[in-house]
Parts: C-alpha cells; structure tokens; sequence
C-alpha cells in the first residue's frame, strides 16, 4: 500500500509517466514476448496492471489524472486512492490518500512546496493552439519541441534528456516531474520500416522507449526515493470490430497498462534506507 499523504508531506520527489495510447493488451504482450526489459525490471512484480482510464483521449484523460483520478481496477471493490480533492464532509478518506485543498492535483502539490514541471509528448501540451496550452498552463513550468513528438524517431530520448536536466536543475527542492510520452501513439509505423499503424508497430514504439524509460527511472532514484507512476492515458484501435482510433468507448480504448511504486534508492544500504 503506497502512503501517499506521508510521500508529499516528506518532500519525495514524484514522477508521473503517462505512456500515450497505449493499450493494454499491447503493454503486456511486449512484455511477454521480451521486449520491454527495462519495464520487466522495473516494474512492481514484473508486470502491469490492468487498469481502466476515465477518458478515452488525452484531454479529459489527464485533466481526470490531474484532478486525482487515476485509472481504476476493472472490478467493484477500489484500493485507496493515491490522492483526491477534499472530499464532501459526509466522504470519509483514508490517512494514506494526500487531500489537496486546491481544485487540482499540481496547484496542490505546490502548496506543499512542490515544483511542478511538464516534459510535453504529444501536441495537447505544444502550445500550438489553444487547447494545447490547457494542461501545460496547469504546471509551474513546462517544456515542449517537436523533437518531443511522435514523428521523431527518437522522441523518448530527447524527453528523457530534458526531464533528467530539469531533475538536477530542481535537485534542492520537491518535485513533481510529468512526461508524455509520445512514441506510443501514431505514428508509430516508423518503428517497422514505415509500415502502417498497427498494435505491432505500437510493440515495436514502446520496446524502442524501453530503455529510455529504464535510464530516466534509474538515474532518479539512484540516490533519493521517487513515487514513480506508469500508465496509459487510453488505448487505441486499428481496424478492432472496424473502429480505428480513440475518444470511443471501446475496450482496446478504455483499458490501459498502469503500475505504481514507491522506488527506493538502489546505491543506499538498508540502514540508511530506514535509519530507524
């Protein structure tokens, strides 16, 4: 059980991956087959969660992130949330969920002198229209360059070189560090020379992101314990019961790969993990 009220009162730095487009059935396939040795390593049990988004494209589903609600188990009964809005006087919360007293999660966080930056993906976090500069306004800095999107190649790497410089540049201070990232949706078909978008390129994109993410989790908690968050903002359909795309209601859509864990510092003995 992560504590997350004790997490944000302690200072502990927290990063939030948001994997855009990607489905769950892909995430776990990738896995199964090898291809995400990183993530195997990584990730609580070796595995991903299979979770369901309250939204079905990037805008509402990270505005419902950024409002405290994250994807949910597909099953009646819920596990305490990580962190919500003060709730109604007659909701009861329990200690280990952070209650904001702000209408969202970042503005939140801030009052606890959290620094929240956003490395941008895909263009809903560009600033090159209106609505994408809805969700980067929310953050107290955020940075985007095309080089972030999915049409580069190397798009991972390039975000990854900017969160861990935004990381050493904020190292005095508690930080909430969010990347998008972007090679998970289309275009993707880059990644199979140039063929089509299909659940095998979206393979090929997340296995390429692979080690990116494996050196960005790394080199952050070498030293200092992370709150560290993996998931999906949706799905995505290639041609599923004839649907292409996303914003439908569709399963491929509404269920994504989520992990979550409270990552101790590999380079640290255990008395010093735990002094007491």
């Amino acid at each position: 059980m992560i504590d997350a009220a004790h997490i944000v009162r302690s200072g502990t730095g927290i990063l939030f991956v948001t994997l855009d487009s990607l489905r769950y059935d892909v995430a776990h396939t990738a896995l199964a087959k090898g291809q995400t040795p990183q993530l195997a390593r990584l990730l609580p049990n070796g595995a991903w969660e299979r979770r369901h988004t309250s939204g079905t494209f990037t805008l509402p589903a990270h505005m419902a992130f950024f409002s405290g609600f994250l994807p949910k188990l597909p099953q009646p009964e819920q596990p305490p949330r990580l962190w919500e809005c003060r709730p109604p006087a007659f909701k009861t919360v329990t200690p280990g969920t952070f209650v904001f007293e702000s209408p969202n999660l970042l503005a939140g966080l801030a009052q606890f002198g959290y620094r929240t930056v956003c490395i941008g993906g895909v263009t809903y976090f560009s600033r090159e229209t209106p609505l994408g500069s809805v969700l980067p306004d929310m953050f107290d800095d955020d940075h985007w360059r095309p080089e972030f999107c999915s049409p580069e190649p190397d798009s991972t790497r390039h975000q990854v070189d900017q969160a861990l410089a935004v990381a050493d540049a904020h190292a005095d201070r508690p930080l909430f560090l969010f990347v998008n990232v972007s090679a998970t949706h289309v275009p993707h078909g880059h990644y199979l020379d140039d063929s089509a978008d299909t659940t095998r390129s979206q393979q090929a994109a997340l296995a390429y992101a692979d080690p990116h993410l494996g050196r960005l989790i790394t080199s952050l908690t070498r030293r200092n314990p992370w709150l560290i968050i993996l998931c999906a903002d949706h799905g995505d359909t290639y041609g599923d019961n004839g649907y292409h795309g996303r914003g439908i209601a569709h399963p491929k859509v509404v269920n994504v790969p989520y992990a979550a864990w409270h990552a101790q510092p590999a380079t640290l003995t255990p008395h010093e993990r735990d002094p007491h």
